[in-house]
């Protein structure tokens, strides 16, 4: 069911991004979030879009996901947008992600993206991964 593959797959990421002690000392704190509370500090990171795709084969079953990670910060500048950027990749890119009920074939960086947002001080990272799962 490539509903649930999804939401074990960002439980995992989750999970890992919260316990990644290079991650958490550039944001200050564990501060990855589904939705971000109201007054979050800066930086923080969010788990964003999600999509889901079949790459099931003549005989086994497996959905294609690609999600994107975003990064935000008021920094000053692009540094700690690239920062933050850089340790999601450290974190994540091939990382051996436990998911419940499927098994995690690949996890790997797509692309990011780094840019000012409209209001002038808010720096916004995008990254995307790939990852291909499996019922267990």
């Amino acid at each position: 069911m490539p509903i649930a593959a999804s939401v074990a797959l960002r439980a995992a990421v989750h999970n890992a991004l919260a316990a990644d002690s290079q991650l958490v000392s550039v944001l200050g704190g564990p501060k990855v979030y589904d939705e971000p509370p109201k007054f979050a500090a800066f930086p923080y990171v969010t788990l964003g879009e999600a999509r889901i795709a079949d790459f099931s084969t003549g005989t086994e079953t497996g959905e294609e996901h690609q999600l994107t990670l975003h990064a935000w910060s008021r920094q000053g500048g692009h540094k700690e947008a690239h920062a933050i950027a850089g340790a999601l990749l450290q974190a994540l890119d091939d990382a051996p992600l436990a998911l419940t009920d499927h098994q995690l074939i690949n996890f790997r960086f797509a692309v990011a993206d780094v840019r000012r947002e409209a209001d002038g001080r808010t720096y916004h990272a995008l990254v995307r991964f790939r990852a291909v799962t499996e019922p267990v």
